[in-house]
C-alpha cells in the first residue's frame, strides 16, 4: 500500500485510519517498493494505495512513478494496481495508464442505492464508473477490474443493475465477496451470504460477459486465483506479441 497509513476519506466498512496527512510523501517509495519485489523474487505484484485527497494530483504521478521503477527493475513483473478515484479528475487517472500496468482496479464496492451508505460522500458510484471507463478510452489493452462487497443490505436487481454498469465501461474482471464489519463503529453486516448465493451471482456475472469472475464469501478485490488467470493471460499474450 503507497503513500502511508493514514486515509483522506472514511469510508463506512474500511478500518483504515482516516486523517490529514498534511502532503507528506516519501519520494523514494518508488524505488524501495521495486526493491522489495525483486528481492522477493515476485512475478505478479498488486500495489494499492490509501486515498490522497490532500495532494494536487491525488497521488496519481506516485502510481506511475512505482509502476515504471518496477518495470525498469524487471519489465516481467506483471503489475496490477488498485487506484482510487482521483475526485474524478481524467488527467491523473491517465498518469497511471500511461506507466502502462497491465491491470487497473477501481472498486465501485456496493450498489448504486447503497453507496451513499457506504462510501464518503466524494467517493460516488458514477464518478467510479466515470474512472473505469477511461482507463479503457486511453488504453484498451489495459485489463480493468472491479469488486464488490456482498452483505450489506443489497437486492438482487440493483447488483444485476451494478454488473451490468460495469460491463458497460468494458470492465474486464469482477470479484464478489463478503463483507466484514471490522469494528462496531462500521456499517452493520445484513447478511451472510451463502455458497449457493454466490454461485447463483457468479453465473449471472458470466452470462454478462465479464472475462473473469470470483464470488466467494473469501474472495476480496485482490483475489489469487484471478491473479493466477489474469498472469497466464497477460504472459501467453506477451508471448504471442513478442513472436
Amino acid at each position: 500500500m503507497l503513500m502511508g497509513d493514514t486515509c483522506t476519506r472514511g469510508c463506512r466498512f474500511c478500518m483504515v485510519k482516516s486523517g490529514n496527512p498534511h502532503g507528506a510523501l516519501d519520494i523514494f517509495e518508488p524505488s524501495k517498493v521495486a526493491d522489495a519485489i525483486a528481492d522477493l523474487g515476485l512475478r505478479y505484484v498488486v500495489i494499492t494505495s490509501v486515498d490522497r485527497d490532500d495532494l494536487p494530483d491525488g497521488g496519481a504521478k506516485h502510481f506511475g512513478a512505482t509502476i515504471r521503477a518496477i518495470k525498469r527493475r524487471d519489465p516481467n513483473v506483471i503489475t496490477e494496481v488498485l487506484i482510487p478515484d482521483f475526485q474524478g479528475n481524467l488527467d491523473d487517472v491517465k498518469k497511471v495508464v500511461d506507466a502502462r500496468p497491465e491491470v487497473i482496479a477501481h472498486n465501485i464496492e456496493t450498489t448504486k442505492p447503497l453507496t451513499p451508505q457506504v462510501r464518503d460522500p466524494r467517493a460516488t458510484y458514477e464518478q467510479s464508473l466515470h474512472v473505469l471507463k477511461s482507463i479503457k478510452d486511453f488504453e484498451q489493452s489495459i485489463y480493468t477490474k472491479s469488486s464488490i462487497m456482498l452483505g450489506l443490505g443489497e437486492i438482487e436487481s440493483d447488483l444485476i443493475t451494478a454488473m451490468e454498469d460495469l460491463r458497460g465501461v468494458n470492465v474486464d474482471i469482477l470479484t464478489l465477496g463478503q463483507y466484514l464489519r471490522p469494528s462496531k463503529g462500521h456499517v452493520l453486516v445484513s447478511e451472510y451470504v451463502s455458497l449457493e448465493k454466490f454461485d447463483h451471482y457468479k453465473r449471472l456475472a458470466e452470462s454478462l460477459g465479464f472475462l473473469y469472475v470470483a464470488s466467494g464469501p473469501f474472495v476480496r478485490s485482490s483475489y489469487r486465483a484471478g491473479e493466477f488467470f489474469l498472469e497466464a493471460l497477460i504472459r501467453k499474450k506477451k508471448l504471442a506479441t513478442d513472436s
